[in-house]
Formats: structure tokens, sequence, C-alpha cells
């Protein structure tokens, strides 16, 4: 409860009157990343929907620093930032202390931001990277992404007589930025947002590169209510579609265990993306998904069992 009353009297670094869709996650993800710090922010922000409704000339919903870049290189206009700030510091021209931001989703994190963000980890710029993930280019018509999920349907992957929406499973961009062995690295959701806002909070105090990936349910590509968000994303974790955990200095720890794992068809019951899985034909498919989602779940548990 202290920590709630704290957090309601904080002024609020985003402002009301974006453009978001109804039920849109990414406000609350966003709303949680600025209110978690007293620190000065700055803010590299890929085109994206985020991006574009919250930032369109002449108006802004940022009463942070931010900076709107390409849709592929928010990694690489930050790093330019944190490094500018450094060489400041250096000569004593400000003694602020000013963390560092990326804000992307999935088409300019997996896909073609991948670059620009493996380049900055690797080059350990001071920053906290941030993927707001909702599985498509939901901006500019539902396309798959490398984030979308086996299945899936999308505009460039429809699900038809010959094919069943998207036949690759999901990157798993977690372990892509584990592998550049930067101190932080962590997956959470908006419904767990104590949990995402600590792992926030970690991820803007470590010294070095922090990667946070988060899961964002998106009402008109996913198909499904606007007032169904949060408990979208429950289910997400509870089917261990997206597991909750973080890997600090090379250590895997897991935030959430469900006490009676569910399975993934419960979650694809709620989405409109999935609808063809639940058709008698399609069992296959349904079987393949659920594989998939058990071998990751099993591959986790066993590295946290191990102490990897």
């Amino acid at each position: 409860m202290a920590f709630l009353n704290e957090l309601a009297k904080r002024e609020e670094r985003l402002a009301p009157g974006h453009r978001l869709c109804p039920g849109c996650g990414q406000p609350i993800i966003v709303r949680a990343l600025l209110n978690i710090t007293d620190y000065e922010i700055v803010i590299a922000h890929a085109t994206g929907c985020m991006e574009v409704c919250s930032g369109l000339f002449p108006y802004t919903s940022w009463r942070v620093p931010w900076i709107h870049s390409a849709f592929e290189n928010a990694a690489a206009t930050i790093a330019g930032a944190e490094a500018m700030y450094k060489v400041w510091k250096r000569k004593g021209k400000t003694d602020k202390d000013i963390k560092f931001v990326a804000l992307a989703s999935d088409g300019g994190t997996y896909d073609i931001g991948l670059q620009a963000l493996s380049g900055a980890l690797e080059r350990w710029h001071n920053f906290l990277y941030v993927c707001i993930d909702n599985q498509a280019y939901q901006n500019t018509g539902v396309q798959r992404s490398s984030a979308s999920p086996f299945g899936s349907n999308t505009t460039t992957t429809p699900v038809g007589k010959v094919k069943k929406g998207k036949e690759q499973p999901r990157k798993d961009i977690v372990s892509i930025a584990e592998g550049h062995h930067i101190p932080y690295v962590a997956q959470g959701s908006p419904h767990a947002w104590r949990d995402l806002m600590n792992k926030m909070k970690q991820g803007l105090e470590v010294e070095g590169p922090a990667y946070l990936n988060v899961i964002q349910p998106c009402c008109l590509g996913w198909r499904f209510p606007p007032d169904m968000t949060i408990e979208v994303a429950r289910m997400s974790a509870e089917t261990c579609v997206w597991p909750l955990y973080e890997v600090i200095d090379g250590a895997i720890k897991i935030n959430y265990k469900p006490k009676k794992k569910l399975p993934i068809e419960e979650y694809f019951k709620m989405q409109g993306r999935f609808s063809h899985f639940l058709k008698p034909e399609n069992k296959d498919m349904l079987k393949e998904a659920q594989r998939l989602t058990d071998k990751q779940w099993e591959w986790l548990l066993k590295r946290e069992a191990a102490g990897l």
C-alpha cells in the first residue's frame, strides 16, 4: 500500500490525450517505466503505434526529453545520446544523473532494428532497451513479424485452404539479447505490474546495457474486446506462452510459476487471430503450438534448476 501511495503522488510524465486505441496496453507499460524512477530520463523512440499516437507534430504526450528515431535505429540513437552525455560528464559540462531508454515494438526490435540493437549492446552503452511486443506490425496493417507466434493469422500470413497462418515459431529475442552477455535481461507483462516495474527499475540501475521484453496484447490485431487486455496478458503467463523471468549476470530466475499450468487452448480461445486452432481439422496445429510452448517452459525450468 505504501508503494501505491508513493506512486500516486508522482507527477505523470506521460500526459493524457494520446491517440492510442481504447484498451491498448502501451500507455500502461510506458507509465510504469516513467513512474518507477526519479532519474531524469532521455528516450529514443522508434516509429510504431506508441510513437505515432503520442508524438504527432506539433503535439506530444511526453514530459521528458524524447527523440523520434527511424523505425530501425532507436538503439543507435540512444547510444549516441548516451555517448555524448559521457563526454559532457567527463568535461564537467553537466553533473546531472540521467538515464537513457530506447523504446520500440517488435518490428523495430526483432527485425529491422536488430542490427542497431546488437551493436549498442555489444559496445556496452549504458541504457535500457524496452521492446513493447505486440507480435506483428500492428501500426501498418497487422503484418507478420518474426515475433508473431506459430500459426498466427496476420494480413501477410492469412488462414486459407493451403496455409494456416504463420508457419514459423516466434524468434527468441530474449536469448539473442542474453547472448551479448549483458548484465540484465528480462521478460515482463503489464498484468504483473509490480514485477514489471521492479524489472524496469533494475534495468535502469545496472551499469551497462539492459534489455526488457514486454508483451503488449493488441486488441485490434489480436482481435479481442478492448476491456480484455490485462486478462489476455495474464493468460499468457498462466499458459506459459509468455514466461515471466529475468537473467541477472547470466543466472536465470523465473519470477512466476503457475500453480496449475493451463493448456494453450485457453489462451487461444480469447483471440480471433488463433480461432482456426480450435477447429477439429487443425488439432495437429494445436498440438504443435502446445509442444513449442512446453519445450520453452521446460528449458527455462531446467536452466533455473541447474543455476544457469
